[in-house]
Formats: structure tokens, C-alpha cells, sequence
């Protein structure tokens, strides 16, 4: 029995801060020592950070890597266990992803990373050359001042694996494991046993199922080890990077790290017998049959033993359980540890929340107080990184720390309630309950005074005085007056955020949360610069049904009750004056509900549709329940205000990512912002369509709707054809 003990780990590294991710890599290695593990994989680019993006164009950012891994090398870190370290290289001037595998202060061998990502969030080829070379090993030059450093002059580097004398170990780089031809196939019908991967796979809604059925599927059909480490946290951006390394055997996992976590580093271990592999494998005889002749990769012998033989006082492994959050902790988790990476590293003193007691700035109060939940929670498990935060973010004093949520709350989150004479009664009782079971500074703050004096200037200019539309007014005047109340708000709250901590005579300023969800982005259904334009914003990539949904489940298990009311509230911006024959609703201000507005997220991005093949994909979606023209002119209502209003996604606030058909027009959906609106030629040609279904559907006996289980689902809830499937692994 040869056995074998592995490490991986979660590491919240922060792009560009060298310091940082080098000291949580030497913490990483000196944990995984400890509990003798003798191999130790990282997460992608741990050196730099994943999310680093043009600066990995400077010829700085690959210096100062080269410089930590010497001084990562020069110590005794890797006296004793293999590790592999995730850095750019450049060679022969072209720069390459790579992993750098090194041990007893030597670098055994570099395997630049073949297959690269490039879509969605991901521009890896915007930085980076994939290693096309498959038959050879070439020999790497190391720089001079690492050379002399090491007493090493060059290292082996490409694509192949390190022959030890009793186990063969090899390398794939994040992308590589969704790929077709991935490259473990070849490496281990060569003997291959164990492969370790270095991912940043950031996290999104309902999709870890998928990397971990990838992880499971990699050693099922060809046998082996597989340790997967990944990035945990937010590390500069509006991605969340979700951890959850794992270690999986033959199929099975026999560790998995945490999802989401406010901890530094997380290391995970597993003790795997190799004999089991071989057993495995040869046991398949289609396996057997491919290694005979398989074409021999090129390998890097190393001198050295890492397994111990069979000991009583030793035991592989037994299979683990596979976690999953349900959607509604995803969206409470995620964005919470997303915020405190923010907070803690932005130089911030705390949260400005504007609360109007609507569903979506209930959800981002609810989730900044899971947040202080967990800091509290992690102080009490004895997490020094995240009490030393705590306390300096809270500044508090004379050896004094967070024991209570609601007490940490008072300190760093503010919550103001911002109403007019088109406020109700029930929108300001709900923000102030919400906001005293959290336990935020609530301000109850009345601004018609300020929108007065400015209709007043605007009078006194022009000599006119806009009316509401329920007064008399046209769409401009009514459209104005609520932009008018709309934008006061916004530039309040930045007030507020910048000098409420020197009224109550705290240092620092507060960030400005935003709460337009991804729904109301995507139709444009909020006022450019208004309460939606902030520093950040937690829910900006999350649907309207999946917070409603967020909502029940977090009055029950944050136990803040007042949720519950606040989701059965119909939605209402409460710009338009309230009559008794007239209350102004989402929904008909917007000529669609939100699930439409789903359905056309879903098509738009995912799906990849136009407005002709939307039109036909909800032809069939919404059979027997409306016509082809009844469905043409709702999906030309969607895209004429979509592209109307796409202007407004070139200023939308840097949201957390959470949903695979987000409009964020940084780098995730990339659209010109000038659009013709009435779309003539793709109208017309659904016109046309609509005409020759109705036709044809009048000629023929009335069609059965199908069911639900008659409905490709594609994890969506939603049926989809014609117009391609989605991507499975984007995104992961």
C-alpha cells in the first residue's frame, strides 16, 4: 500500500499586494507541514492574484513574482513537500499562466497553463499566450539574481509531469478540467496518478454543482487523484472568488473546503492510497487497452520518495458528503464575505445604506447584517484576522471587541430613510423594524424642502412648474419630478456618508451601498445617478425572484421578522403622488413582470438570443397561453426599452457578480450603448413571423401546452430552443 498525504487550501489573496498573498502561501505551506502532508497545491496566479487583469501586462508584476518565489525558495518552506506555486512567466517574450512546482528549495519543473479563459468575466488572452507545445520539455533560463540565488540555472518547462520514484504527479490549470481534450486524458494513460489543479473560478448562483461534478468526472472515467485549490474572496473586484478546494479519488471526494468563509487561508487534507488507483484502472478494460499504446509524454525524473508504506496508525480517507448551499445562502453568503473583503480593505469605517423599506434595500440591509453576523460569529471561533479587523474597522478601544451583531451594527452600518409626500406610512414603519433588528444608525430624514427650493430655481428660470402625471401632467413633467426626488437622494446619501463619522466623531468615511437588482438593469428601470448610483452594490447581478425568494428565508433564519411583510409588499418606487384611485407599481410602470423580465435575461445573455429567436424561443415557452403576436409585441416592448436605456449600464455601480445573464457592461456583457429602438429590420421580420404562425396555428385544432416535465429545463426553470444551448462550464 502506498499512501499518500495531499494538501489544498482557500486563499483570500488581494491582486497586486505582494506582501499579503506571499505571507498567506508561506501560512498555507506551514499548516499543510504540519499535518504531514508532503504535497501542496495553490490557487492561479497566488503569487499576484488572479484579478490583477492589464497590470499583468507590466513588466513590474513578473519581477516582483520572481522575487517572492526566491524568497519563498530561500527558506525552508519547501524543505520536505512538493508545492505547487501559481505566478506569470515570461518566455522568450511571450508571457504564459504558470505553475511552478517546487521542492527543497529547488524548481523541479514549470507547466504554462494550454488552455486559456476567455469568456464571460474571463480575458485571459488579453494577458496571456496559451503553451501550444505537447512532444517536449524545453529548458527555462531562470533570471539571474533567482539563478544565483537557488545555485539553479535553468528548470524544465511545458507540458508534461514529474516522475518521482514511487508516484507520477502532473498539473492542470483551472480551465483545463472543463475542457474536451483536457489534458489529464493523455497524462494519465501515461501513468499519471495524481493531478493537482490551481483554479480562480469566481462564484456564481446554482453553478458549483458543476465544477464539482467536473472535479468528480476527471478521476471517475480514468482513476486517480485530484486536488483542486481555488482563490476565496474578493480581490479587488466585483468578482467573488468561492473556494471550495477539494481533494477527490477515483470519483469520490474525500475533502472539500468551504464555500464561502471570512478566513485568510483554509487547508484541507486527505490521506489517498495510490495502490486503490491502479487497482481502479486496471480494472477498466477500455483503460488498459488506450495506456498500451498511448504516446509517451515527455517527464522530469526527481530523486525523491513521497509516500509511506502501510501503517496501522494511518487510514486513507472515507469519502465525504458533498455540501451545497441552497440559492437563498448563496446570496446571503456570498455577497456578505464580499462586503467585509471590501470594507476591510478599502480604508472604509462602515456602510451608508439610502433604506426605503422596498425589497431590494431590505435585501442589502439583511445581507450587511449576516455580514456582522459572521464577523461576530468568526471572532467567537477565534479568528484574530477577522477580530483585528473588526476592531480597527469599529474602532474600538482599550482591548474592547464585536460580542453582538446588533452592537457592531450600530457601528458600521447606517441606514437612512429618505421620504417624501409620495412616501407611505408602511415603507417608513418597515425600514425603521428592519432596521432596528439589525442594528443599524437609522435616520428618518425628510427631503421635500430640498426638492422645493429646487422646483422653485427651476420656476423661476423657465417660468413653468411640472406637474405629476395624476395632476394633469404630461410623461416629460411626471418622468422629471420623480428623476428630481430620485437624484437628491443620491447626492444626500454621499453627504451623509462622508460626514456622519466626523458628527459622531469617528475617523474615516463610509461606503454608499446601491440596491437595483439585475432586472431593473437590464430594462433600464431606474434613474441614471439616483439612490442605484454607489460605491458598490451586493444585489446588482441578482433577479428579483431569487431576492423575493432571499427575503422569506432570511426573516426566518436571520431572524429578522419584518422580512416577511416587506416581501408580500407589492413592489413601488413611491415617486408618483399616492390618490385613492391610484398607486404607482413596478410592474405596470415597467409593461412587464418580473419573471418576463427573467425569462428575457435568460434568453438575451445565456442563450445568446436576438429579438427574432427570443421571439421564437417564448412562441413555443408560452404556447396556449398567448398568441405569436401577443408575444411579438411583448418582446419588442422588452427590446425597445432595453436599448433605450443600455446607456445607463456604462455608469452602473460595480456590482457583485452573481448571475450568469448580469447586463454589467464592464466586461461581462459587452453591447454598444447606442441603439436604433424600434429595431426595424428584426421587428418587422417577428411581424411577419407572428402573421404566419397565426395563420397557421388558426388552420390547425388547438396545440397542448407541454409540461413542465416536458421542458428542457437547462436548471433555469425555463424551456429553451433554436437558439443554442448555454455554455455549461462558463462562468464557473
Amino acid at each position: 500500500m502506498r499512501l499518500l498525504k495531499v494538501a489544498t487550501c482557500n486563499l483570500n489573496q488581494w491582486a497586486m499586494d505582494f506582501d499579503t498573498n506571499l505571507r498567506n502561501i508561506k501560512e498555507s505551506i506551514s499548516k499543510a507541514k504540519e499535518s504531514g502532508a508532503v504535497i501542496r497545491v495553490g490557487p492561479e496566479l497566488e503569487i499576484t492574484g488572479y484579478g490583477c487583469e492589464d497590470h499583468f501586462l507590466e513588466q513590474d508584476t513578473v519581477a516582483h513574482s520572481w522575487e517572492c518565489l526566491k524568497n519563498l525558495l530561500s527558506g525552508d518552506w519547501t524543505d520536505g513537500i512538493l508545492c505547487s506555486i501559481g505566478m506569470p512567466i515570461i518566455y522568450q517574450s511571450v508571457r504564459y499562466n504558470c505553475q511552478v512546482f517546487c521542492l527543497n528549495r529547488r524548481i523541479l519543473m514549470i507547466r504554462p497553463k494550454m488552455c486559456l479563459a476567455n469568456d464571460g468575466n474571463y480575458r485571459e488572452f488579453r494577458w496571456f499566450s496559451a503553451w501550444t507545445l505537447k512532444d517536449e520539455l524545453v529548458d527555462f533560463q531562470l533570471p539571474n539574481d533567482v539563478a544565483e540565488a537557488l545555485s539553479q540555472e535553468s528548470a524544465p518547462f511545458g507540458y508534461g509531469y514529474i516522475q518521482f520514484l514511487d508516484v507520477a504527479i502532473a498539473a492542470e490549470t483551472c480551465e483545463e478540467l472543463f475542457t474536451s481534450d483536457a489534458p489529464r486524458i493523455a497524462l494519465a494513460l501515461n501513468g499519471v496518478e495524481v493531478f493537482t489543479n490551481a483554479s480562480g473560478s469566481h462564484h456564481q448562483l446554482r453553478k458549483l454543482n458543476l465544477r464539482i461534478d467536473a472535479i468528480k468526472s476527471a478521476t471517475l472515467f480514468c482513476g486517480g487523484v485530484y486536488i483542486y485549490s481555488n482563490h476565496q474572496g474578493c480581490d479587488g473586484g466585483r468578482l467573488y472568488y468561492d473556494g471550495c478546494s477539494c481533494i477527490a479519488i477515483n470519483g469520490d471526494v474525500v475533502a472539500q473546503g468551504s464555500q464561502f468563509s471570512l478566513k485568510d487561508i483554509e487547508v484541507l487534507t486527505a490521506q489517498v492510497d495510490l495502490d486503490a488507483i491502479a487497482s481502479y484502472r486496471g480494472s477498466i478494460s477500455s483503460f488498459r487497452e488506450q495506456a498500451s499504446h498511448k504516446s509517451k509524454l515527455p517527464f522530469v525524473k526527481a530523486p525523491y520518495k513521497l509516500c509511506t508504506s502501510m501503517n496501522l496508525q494511518i487510514f486513507p480517507t472515507s469519502p465525504v458528503k458533498v455540501k451545497y448551499h441552497c440559492p437563498e445562502e448563496e446570496i446571503v453568503f456570498g455577497p456578505s464575505c464580499w462586503l467585509w473583503d471590501y470594507l476591510r480593505r478599502s480604508g472604509a469605517s462602515g456602510f451608508l445604506l439610502p433604506l426605503s423599506g422596498g425589497a431590494d434595500s431590505s435585501s442589502v440591509a439583511a445581507i450587511v447584517g449576516s455580514m456582522c453576523q459572521l464577523v461576530v460569529k468568526d471572532i467567537e471561533n477565534g479568528d484574530e484576522q477577522v477580530k483585528a479587523d473588526a476592531v480597527r474597522i469599529g474602532q474600538y478601544k482599550n482591548g474592547a471587541f464585536p460580542t453582538n451583531s446588533k452592537e457592531f451594527a450600530n457601528r458600521i452600518f447606517y441606514t437612512v430613510y429618505m421620504g417624501t409626500e409620495n412616501s407611505s406610512d408602511a415603507t417608513r414603519s418597515r425600514a425603521k423594524k428592519l432596521a432596528d433588528e439589525i442594528g443599524s444608525w437609522h435616520l428618518d430624514v425628510p427631503i421635500d424642502s430640498v426638492i422645493s427650493a429646487l422646483l422653485s430655481l427651476f420656476q423661476t428660470i423657465t417660468g413653468k412648474r411640472p406637474r405629476y402625471k395624476v395632476d394633469g401632467g404630461s410623461n416629460a413633467e411626471n418622468l422629471g419630478l420623480q428623476n428630481i426626488q430620485a437624484r437628491v437622494r443620491m447626492v444626500l446619501a454621499f453627504m451623509l456618508a462622508s460626514l456622519m463619522p466626523w458628527v459622531h466623531n469617528k475617523s474615516g468615511f463610509f461606503l454608499v451601498l446601491g440596491s437595483s437588482n439585475v432586472d431593473e438593469a437590464l430594462r433600464g428601470y431606474l434613474t441614471k445617478y439616483d439612490c442605484s448610483s454607489a460605491d458598490i452594490n451586493p444585489i446588482g447581478s441578482v433577479s428579483k425572484q431569487d431576492l423575493r425568494a432571499f427575503l422569506r428565508w432570511a426573516a426566518i433564519h436571520l431572524s429578522y421578522t419584518s422580512l416577511k411583510e416587506i416581501e408580500e409588499a407589492p413592489p413601488t418606487a413611491e415617486l408618483e403622488p399616492i390618490r385613492p384611485d391610484y398607486n404607482q407599481l413596478d410592474e405596470v410602470d415597467m409593461g412587464m413582470t418580473y419573471e418576463e423580465l427573467s425569462a428575457y435575461g435568460r434568453l438575451r445573455k445565456i442563450f445568446r438570443c436576438g429579438p427574432v429567436s427570443m421571439f421564437q424561443n417564448l412562441c413555443h415557452r408560452w404556447c396556449g397561453r398567448l398568441t405569436p403576436t401577443e408575444v411579438g409585441e411583448k418582446v419588442k416592448h422588452f427590446f425597445k426599452y432595453y436599448s433605450i436605456n443600455r446607456h445607463k449600464m456604462t455608469v452602473l455601480t460595480p456590482s457583485y457578480h452573481a448571475e450568469s445573464y448580469s447586463p454589467e457592461d464592464n466586461r461581462f456583457d459587452l453591447r454598444q450603448f447606442l441603439y436604433n429602438s424600434r429595431w426595424p429590420f428584426q421587428f418587422r421580420k417577428i411581424d411577419e413571423l407572428a402573421r404566419d404562425l397565426q395563420s397557421k396555428q388558426q388552420a390547425l385544432p388547438p396545440p397542448v401546452p407541454p409540461t413542465p416535465e416536458d421542458e428542457s429545463t437547462n436548471g433555469s426553470g425555463m424551456g429553451v430552443v433554436a437558439a443554442g444551448a448555454a455554455n455549461p462550464s462558463a462562468g464557473l
